[in-house]
């Protein structure tokens, strides 16, 4: 995943209005729950049925490697409270936007007589549903973080760098080399 995706999976899990449960029985119940079988869990662990078995009905395992800890960790996180989520998602992207922050680099494809020149920016930036909606539906499709990047950098630049159209009518704006990036619903 890239800058991008992480950020959105982190803002989905901000979202969460109860904490996912922190035991590891409590996980395996959980996705017990959800998956129906200890077949299906395993398969989405990457373990054998026979380990699912004993995290879960016997408790012969408390700590798992380090990797299926991870792993389960991941599983429980992408299943929990899908329904805070998906209302969180599904109103900033029709109504309340999304906050960006990010530090990256900032270039320009301006007319002439006008600075070009790139450089480092550190940006909080509330874009509008507008944005936001391109954003959720790109992610959904599979798109690549070159692409989501592309649909953050027009809302950059309409709302931050064009002040919402109300200057610099011509200017292009590209954004790379990122620091850091976050999102928040």
């Amino acid at each position: 995943m890239g800058e991008i995706e992480d950020a959105i999976v982190r803002a989905d899990q901000e979202a969460f209005t109860k904490d996912p449960p922190k035991t590891l029985k409590g996980r395996i119940n959980f996705l017990l729950k959800q998956l129906k079988t200890t077949r299906a869990v395993a398969a989405e662990l990457g373990v054998s049925q026979r380990s699912v078995e004993r995290y879960y009905r016997k408790g012969d395992r408390k700590t798992p490697p380090q990797h299926v800890a991870d792993r389960i960790d991941a599983a429980v996180r992408a299943r929990w409270q899908p329904v805070v989520r998906g209302r969180r998602r599904k109103e900033a992207a029709t109504s309340t936007g999304i906050t960006v922050e990010t530090r990256a680099r900032f270039g320009y494809t301006a007319p002439a007589g006008t600075t070009d020149d790139g450089r480092v920016r550190r940006l909080t930036v509330h874009l509008p549903a507008t944005y936001a909606q391109p954003l959720f539906d790109a992610r959904a499709q599979g798109a690549d973080d070159r692409e989501l990047r592309a649909i953050v950098a027009e809302g950059l630049q309409e709302i931050y760098f064009k002040d919402g159209g109300t200057r610099a009518g011509q200017l292009r704006v590209e954004f790379s080399d990122i620091d850091y990036f976050d999102v928040s619903l």
